[in-house]
């Protein structure tokens, strides 16, 4: 696509005031950095917009000068691409440097409105200052992450709200076209959009989910439903000894999740995925380039006193002596597989690895989990997310294969799964050293052959790295693909918004360009 970048920037100034409008050497850079194998990718500008109007503005100035723009909420989307653009040389729309407000906060249907710069940490201090009647569905990732840049990416908490973007509801949506939409009820005319927060659906169509994990529009505002906080919460946990205790694990699950009698996901992490925030790789900096060995994640269980396997969940109800019942129904499930050993709410409390499930659960952000991504120095980092099915058998074979693949490349096998229903999000984490070229290759084709061998047994992922978006949509049949570009088309025709994000390419891109 031809660009005229210098008319561009000039229209954007005119818009948005010129020192909203940044090209200086040290933004570009930072805004071009990220943890993935690849390289830096490198913006052309950066633009810091106050509202909706102003990204409407800024829209209509990039299809008029032929530039692409490069959407973000607060840019903290650690291993999967963080602020960089998905091509160099598009304009970074930064939505959450200044678009951070709360608009609202509602405490009798329980909904808050919010710009993609409000963070789960501003979001979740705001209900404390309220008087902590409310609760937001906490990641463990950064706390100061976004909380509509984390729904539109299809991100997941663990609480009975875990489904970030299931719980938006009624949107404000720039087009790439510069058309405003409101999706629901907000799409009514007037002031008075009594239902647009609490209503998913008006006449028509419902649009919502054409804008996640798209490049269709930018999401300048939307409500996210809050839970109300209970008088009472109390965790469960359980230690398992194997590897292989993986395949029990989840069919033990399984039933708890689909009567809905434990409320929360499960976070089942394996030794290093719950142990790495705390210690380092000690074998990797004595010299060591293969994954980390059976007989050191033996130590470190001894260490911190936990296992091959950890799981977690929480209930929450009137008092704790109104949750022991539930306790104890959970506790003899798990404890006639003769393999669990149970740890209490008071007991994990002092245990950092557990604490953590216990802050998630409770709807209070907390970065301690982000120490891991120090387990090996250097500051590569990717996740593949894909998804596991509660069927012991089949999380078995596919631990089994993940193992394999992660141990060939010399990468340590850090994973956890958040397990619902049906299935489980298989948090797969890679961590090396970025300035280890060798290590850096090796990163990167591991990532590869997760992706491919999990997708020869019928497994896709939830959410990618922006490095690998083009491969896992290369996956996916040609007909969808195809629908996708023609979406694309009719929403952004020249191409303006994010071009080649998902794997998504309008007509607007050239092929050679790609």
């Amino acid at each position: 696509m031809s660009s005229n970048i210098s008319a561009f920037l000039d229209a954007a100034s005119a818009a948005l005031g010129k020192e909203w409008v940044d090209q200086r050497p040290e933004t570009i850079k930072r805004y071009g950095e990220h943890t993935l194998p690849g390289a830096e990718r490198p913006p052309a500008a950066v633009l810091f917009p106050e509202s909706t109007q102003q990204v409407q503005s800024v829209v209509r100035a990039a299809n008029q000068h032929g530039v692409q723009l490069y959407p973000i909420s607060t840019g903290n989307n650690i291993g999967l691409g963080s602020r960089a653009p998905v091509k160099p040389g598009q304009v970074i729309v930064d939505l959450g440097y200044r678009m951070n407000r709360i608009l609202e906060v509602n405490e009798e249907t329980c909904f808050a409105e919010v710009q993609p710069g409000v963070s789960f940490q501003m979001l979740h201090d705001e209900l404390v200052r309220r008087g902590d009647k409310l609760m937001v569905s906490a990641t463990s990732g950064p706390p100061h992450g976004g909380i509509l840049g984390n729904a539109m990416d299809r991100g997941a908490g663990y609480g009975p709200y875990f489904d970030h973007f299931g719980m938006l509801c009624g949107m404000e949506v720039v087009l790439g076209n510069g058309d405003i939409v409101r999706t629901g009820d907000g799409s009514l005319e007037g002031d008075n959009l009594v239902n647009w927060h609490v209503s998913k659906y008006s006449f028509g169509p419902a649009l919502d989910g054409l804008f996640a994990q798209s490049n269709f529009g930018i999401v300048t505002r939307a409500a996210i439903w809050l839970m109300p906080r209970p008088p009472a919460a109390k965790s469960f946990h359980f230690v398992f000894p194997d590897d292989e205790d993986i395949g029990e694990i989840i069919d033990l699950c399984r039933p708890m999740k689909l009567s809905n009698f434990v409320p929360t996901l499960f976070r089942i992490s394996n030794d290093l995925y719950a142990m790495a925030p705390e210690d380092q790789n000690w074998e990797y900096l004595q010299g060591s380039k293969q994954a980390f060995s059976l007989e050191g994640r033996k130590a470190l269980q001894q260490k911190h006193g936990l296992g091959a396997w950890q799981v977690s969940g929480m209930f929450y109800g009137a008092s704790d002596a109104a949750l022991e019942p539930s306790i104890q129904r959970v506790k003899a499930h798990f404890e006639r597989s003769g393999k669990a050993r149970y740890v209490s709410h008071d007991e994990a409390l002092g245990i950092p690895a557990l604490n953590i499930a216990v802050d998630a659960m409770s709807g209070r952000p907390s970065a301690n989990e982000l120490g891991m991504l120090q387990w090996r120095p250097g500051s590569g980092n990717s996740w593949f997310l894909p998804g596991t099915p509660m069927v012991g058998r089949q999380a078995l074979e596919l631990d089994r294969l993940g193992r394999e693949i992660y141990a060939r490349h010399g990468m340590d096998y850090i994973i956890m799964h958040v397990a619902s229903a049906r299935f489980a999000r298989g948090l797969h984490v890679l961590v090396w050293n970025k300035d280890d070229a060798d290590e850096n290759a090796r990163a990167d084709a591991c990532y590869k052959e997760l992706a491919h061998e999990f997708a020869k047994r019928g497994v896709g992922v939830g959410r990618a790295p922006a490095d690998y978006h083009e491969l896992h949509m290369g996956m996916l049949m040609p007909s969808l693909q195809k629908a996708f570009g023609e979406i694309k088309n009719a929403l952004d025709p020249n191409g303006v918004i994010a071009q080649g994000k998902y794997g998504i390419y309008g007509s607007g891109e050239p092929a050679e360009a790609r």
